[in-house]
């Protein structure tokens, strides 16, 4: 079968969620211009690269709905955080998606600590296994072309720093993501906890 998003009668374009999955959260704290803190969850998140060490995550905005404060945020101070959501904290994160008026503190709407950053005012969640503190690269607007679709906002950020919880990191610097127990996201409403984990090294190929 082959779809067309522009012609297909029905089509539902929530099927892009439930292909590329899972996918990480990006449960990012930011701060206002104005010193309000904002902490929301983006699952269109990943990383970029390592050398640089950078992260992207994006958003939709419809046209009759104004633009979220973490853009707004990340706008007006080219910083954020992102903090690793972990199965323990998947109650909290789905609380801090909760629509709620512009300038609330996800923090204290979920109960959740807040820890000092150190190269970045935002703060980040202390109980988050690890989370990285960023300074924006790049903010990229990704215009509507057909009907149905809405401008997508791309955020960019380099890794300035990184904070990891006690325990996580084993004898040889490696981040134990078994431990952490990341949630991920699926299509509609569905998450996802780590499931089966395997070491397969890349073949080794002879130089001829």
């Amino acid at each position: 079968m082959f779809i067309d998003p522009q012609t297909t009668p029905g089509f539902k374009r929530s099927i892009f969620n439930a292909i590329v999955a899972p996918r990480p959260i990006g449960w990012i704290s930011s701060m206002g211009a104005d010193g309000s803190v904002n902490l929301a969850p983006f699952s269109q998140f990943n990383l970029v690269s390592t050398a640089p060490p950078v992260v992207m995550f994006a958003c939709n905005t419809p046209p009759d709905r104004a633009e979220k404060d973490t853009i707004a945020n990340v706008r007006a101070t080219g910083e954020f955080v992102v903090n690793l959501v972990s199965w323990e904290l998947r109650e909290a994160m789905n609380t801090t998606s909760a629509p709620v008026p512009r300038g609330s503190d996800e923090f204290e709407l979920a109960r959740i600590e807040k820890a000092a950053s150190v190269k970045v005012r935002a703060p980040r969640v202390a109980a988050s296994p690890a989370s990285l503190e960023c300074r924006v690269l790049r903010i990229i607007e990704i215009a509507p072309e057909f009907p149905g679709e809405t401008r997508s906002t791309v955020v960019m950020g380099r890794v300035l720093g990184l904070h990891v919880g006690e325990g996580f990191l084993d004898s040889d610097g490696r981040f134990d993501t078994v431990k952490a127990q990341p949630i991920t996201r699926l299509g509609g409403s569905y998450y996802a906890a780590l499931g089966t984990v395997i070491e397969m090294p890349a073949p080794f190929t002879r130089a001829s």
